[in-house]
This record gives structure tokens, sequence and C-alpha cells, in this order.
């Protein structure tokens, strides 16, 4: 069970976090379908349920996360809040185990895995994505061993 917030302004701030479609998120697309690419957007992550994408490319295997620097535990920008500490650690530490298994999980099965923090410039994340992309696409396919 959570604990209670601290105070109405933090229960406020932190309800009002979304999980999706958040700025970094919206610019990046904006940007990829400009250059004229198409992905799947919160997809869900092929043999591990209740867990998502942010963007997916299929056809180059391609899996683009934008991970929050709170929730994910960014090593620049990361806080420990003060009230309920022991709490919050076992939840951030969980999440980061998790993104390390969907990562290895994805990457098992083919995948090429890219993660970018919140911080990251929208257009450089776009920049990287598309070149990774167009290069998967523009590799010959695998023969099929059927």
């Amino acid at each position: 069970m959570p604990p209670t917030a601290s105070s109405p302004s933090v229960a406020a701030r932190m309800s009002s976090q979304s999980s999706r479609d958040t700025a970094q998120e919206l610019a990046v697309r904006r940007l990829l379908y400009a250059s004229g690419l198409r992905y799947r957007v919160n997809a869900k992550v092929p043999g591990l349920p209740r867990r998502t994408v942010d963007i997916l490319f299929l056809g180059p295997r391609v899996a683009v996360f934008l991970d929050g620097c709170f929730w994910h535990g960014c090593p620049d920008h990361a806080t420990s809040p003060k009230a309920n500490a022991e709490w919050w650690r076992t939840k951030l530490d969980r999440n980061i185990s998790r993104d390390r298994e969907t990562t290895a999980h994805l990457t098992a099965e083919g995948w090429t895995v890219l993660r970018f923090w919140e911080h990251e410039s929208p257009e450089e994340v776009a920049h990287t994505v598309a070149e990774l992309v167009r290069a998967r696409r523009s590799r010959p396919a695998r023969p099929s061993h059927s």
C-alpha cells in the first residue's frame, strides 16, 4: 500500500504526472513523423504483460523508451523524496530493475533498444532514432530458416 502524500501540494503534483504523451514524447514523435517515419505508440512489449514501448518500429525491430528522470533513476537528475524515503527507494529501484529486464528481454528477441532521458533534446533523440531506423531498414533481410 503506498503511503499518503506528505502534503496536499505533493499529492497534486504526483497525481498530475503523466506516464504517456509527455512533452518530450510528443516532440520526438512529431519530429519522427515529420521526417517520414511511421511507428506505433505505447505498443505492448511482446512476451511481457503490462509493459509498453513508448515508440516502436516493427519492421526494423527498434524499441524506443523516453524515461523520466525521477521515475527511472537518471544518474544526473534523479532525486530521492525525504518523506516515505524507504517506500520510494523500493518503488524506484523496482522501476529501474523492470527497465533492465525489459531491455534484456527485447534484446534477446532481436530488438534494438534505445533509451533516452527526459532531459535530452527531442531533436537529438529524433535524429539518433531516425538514423538507426533507416540503417536497419536498408540492411538486407535475414534469410528465414523455415
